[in-house]
């Protein structure tokens, strides 16, 4: 028998947290044609302004957000509504990342582009089986090391001076690849 919290979820209210408002305004339609309750914010200010009156029985939210990290909501929201399923999604993904997800209270974690279809899936769904329908490829080089760049960064608590001492490269340089999107695996 599969544990209660795997089990296949019914759609609810759900806080929507993205900085970008067209994607942010694409997600909220396609996930209310999907019978959910949709509240949105553009920050962590307006989020938690959002939770002062709204409880969410779902979450989605954005990693990389202007005024902040969106691991600090999640862990908020983990706190606070615990039974709540929680979607990280980020354009930047990452291993290390997506582990740091999901021990801070992630449901699933998943990279953009991603469609509405897959996002209501792992909200609703199993992640366990959603992440077996994913087609296992060997990593790339570029890829290889991306990772290894950003496992040493969430282990440095994500300071750009201490990554690159560890390194070995020039912050400057550092700063340059982390602001660029994940190679492709």
């Amino acid at each position: 028998m599969p544990r209660p919290e795997a089990m296949s979820a019914r759609p609810g209210p759900l806080l929507l947290v993205d900085d970008d408002p067209g994607l942010r305004r694409t997600f909220q339609r396609l996930l209310e044609r999907h019978g959910f309750a949709v509240r949105t914010a553009g920050s962590l200010d307006e989020a938690y302004e959002v939770l002062e009156d709204f409880t969410p029985a779902f979450a989605v939210v954005d990693l990389n957000l202007a005024d902040g990290h969106g691991m600090d909501l999640v862990r908020e929201l983990r706190t606070h509504y615990p039974q709540a399923r929680i979607v990280v999604l980020t354009g930047f993904d990452s291993i290390a990342s997506a582990v740091v997800a999901v021990k801070s209270g992630a449901w699933a974690y998943l990279a953009k582009p991603v469609d509405a279809e897959r996002l209501a899936a792992a909200l609703l769904g199993d992640p366990m089986a959603l992440a077996a329908v994913e087609e296992a490829r060997p990593m790339s080089a570029d890829r290889v090391r991306w990772e290894h760049i950003q496992r040493i960064y969430e282990q440095c608590g994500r300071n750009v001076s201490e990554t690159a001492r560890r390194l070995g490269m020039h912050r400057r340089t550092l700063q340059r690849i982390l602001s660029k999107r994940a190679p492709r695996p």
